[in-house]
C-alpha cells in the first residue's frame, strides 16, 4: 500500500465529487445550445459559477471557467498587457513557470521582486521601486504575486501589495491555486485585478479552474472561437469538470477548520526530522504558512535522491515543484530564500491532503530517518 504525500502537486478527488461529476455526464448536452437540454446544462454552469463567487466573496458575472489553473493566470498575463497598457511587469521571485514563463515569453522586460529569507515577498522593495516608476516609458504596473506558494506554502502579503500597486494605478495578478481550499480566500478583501483557481488542488478534477476578473479589469480575449463565456474565453463549456469545481470547491471550504489542524502534525513531523538530522532547514518556518505545507532542505543529500528513496519505500514525495521536472540548480524557491545551491538541490516538499492520517506522518517519519541512517556516515565522509 503506498502512501501520499503530495497533495500540492494534486489532491485526491473527493468521492461526492465524483458522484456529481457522473450526474453531470449522464445528461448530454451543449451549454451553448438552444434548447431544453441545452438550457438545463447552462443552468448547471451558472449554478456553479454563482457557488464560486459566493465562496470566494466575488461577484457570480466575474467568474470565467478555464481548462486550469495555467490557462487562467496566461489569460490575466495576455489581458493586463494587451487591454491594460502594461509594459513592464513585476514577478515575484516564487512565482510559478506558469506565470514566470508566461511573462518572459510576452517579450516585454521583466522585473524579479525578491523575497526576504523568510519566504515572503519584500514589500520595502516594491515601495521603492513603484517610487521611481515612469509611467510615460514603463506604462501601468503589473505585479503577479501568489497567495502561497507552492513549494514552502508561506503566504504572501498580497492585500498590501495589491494596495501599493493600485496607488500607482496598476494591475495585480494573484494566483490563489494553492491557496484556495487550503485557508480562507476572500478575492474582495485581497484587492486583486485577476485571481487563478484550479479545482485538483482542492479536491476536484484535474483540467478545470477559473480566472475571477474585478468588474473594472481589462480583458483580453485569449482563446478564440465561438461566443462562450461572454465572448472572454471561446470553447465549448466542460459541464461536468465545472460542476466538480463547484462541489469540491464547497466541501473544501467545509472543512477549512479542520484543514488548519494539519499543522499540528506539519510541526510535529518538523520536529522529528530535525532530530533525526539537525542540518536540515525547515524553509519559512517563522512566515505563515499553508497548514499541510512542509519544506525541508538537505544540504548533503540532493532532493530527487529523497524523493527515490522514498519512493523505494511506497512513500509519493516532491522535491519542489510538480511542474518543475528536469530541474538541475535547485528548487527555485528555496534558491529565491537565499539558501546555497547544494541545500536548494536538497530540497523536499511533503505536503498532506485531506485524505492524511497521524499514522502517515508516522510512516513517513520512520521511513525517511532510516533512509538517512543509511547515508549519513556517506555524507560524513564526503563533509
Amino acid at each position: 500500500m503506498r502512501l501520499y504525500l503530495d497533495h500540492n502537486a494534486t489532491t485526491t478527488v473527493r468521492p461526492q465529487v465524483i458522484a456529481a461529476m457522473a450526474e453531470a455526464m449522464a445528461h448530454t448536452a451543449n451549454p451553448s445550445s438552444v434548447h431544453r437540454d441545452g438550457q438545463q446544462a447552462a443552468r448547471a454552469v451558472e449554478d456553479v459559477r454563482r457557488v464560486v463567487g459566493r465562496l470566494l466573496c466575488a461577484r457570480a458575472e466575474d467568474v470565467i471557467f478555464t481548462s486550469g489553473g495555467t490557462e487562467a493566470t496566461n489569460l490575466a498575463l495576455h489581458s493586463a498587457i494587451d487591454a491594460g497598457g502594461a509594459r513592464r511587469l513585476i514577478v515575484s521571485a516564487l512565482e510559478h513557470e506558469a506565470v514566470a514563463a508566461t511573462a518572459r515569453a510576452s517579450g516585454l522586460p521583466v522585473e524579479t521582486m525578491p523575497v526576504t529569507p523568510s519566504g515572503l515577498a519584500d514589500l520595502a522593495w516594491l515601495e521603492t521601486r513603484l517610487a521611481r516608476w515612469d509611467i510615460e516609458r514603463d506604462g501601468r504596473p503589473m505585479l503577479a504575486l501568489m497567495l502561497a506558494n507552492n513549494e514552502i506554502g508561506t503566504i504572501q502579503p498580497v492585500e498590501a501589495a495589491a494596495a501599493m500597486i493600485h496607488a500607482h494605478d496598476g494591475l495585480m495578478i494573484v494566483d490563489a491555486i494553492q491557496a484556495v481550499g487550503k485557508i480562507a480566500v476572500d478575492f474582495a478583501a485581497l484587492g486583486a485585478d485577476y485571481m487563478a483557481i484550479s479545482a485538483h488542488k482542492f479536491g476536484g478534477p484535474q483540467g478545470i479552474g477559473a480566472l475571477i476578473a474585478a468588474c473594472n479589469a481589462p480583458l483580453s480575449r485569449h482563446h478564440h472561437g465561438g461566443g462562450q463565456e461572454k465572448g472572454r474565453r471561446g470553447g465549448t463549456l466542460n459541464v461536468a469538470g465545472i460542476t466538480g469545481l463547484g462541489r469540491a470547491l464547497e466541501l473544501a471550504l467545509a472543512d477549512l477548520d479542520q484543514f488548519a489542524a494539519l499543522a499540528i502534525w506539519r510541526d510535529g513531523l518538523a520536529a522529528r526530522l530535525k532530530a533525526a538530522a539537525p542540518d536540515i532547514e525547515i524553509l519559512g518556518e517563522g512566515a505563515p504558512r499553508l497548514p499541510n505545507t512542509l519544506s525541508i532542505a538537505h544540504p548533503s543529500w540532493k532532493g530527487e535522491t529523497q524523493v527515490m528513496a522514498m519512493d523505494l519505500a511506497n512513500i509519493s514525495i516532491s522535491a519542489g515543484s510538480a511542474c518543475s521536472s528536469g530541474r538541475t540548480r535547485g528548487s527555485k524557491s528555496g534558491l529565491a530564500l537565499g539558501l546555497a545551491s547544494d541545500a536548494a538541490e536538497g530540497l523536499i516538499r511533503i505536503s498532506l491532503g485531506w485524505t492524511s492520517t497521524e499514522s502517515d506522518i508516522d510512516m513517513f517519519a520512520r521511513a525517511w530517518t532510516a533512509a538517512h541512517m543509511r547515508i549519513a556516515p556517506k555524507t560524513a565522509v564526503n563533509a
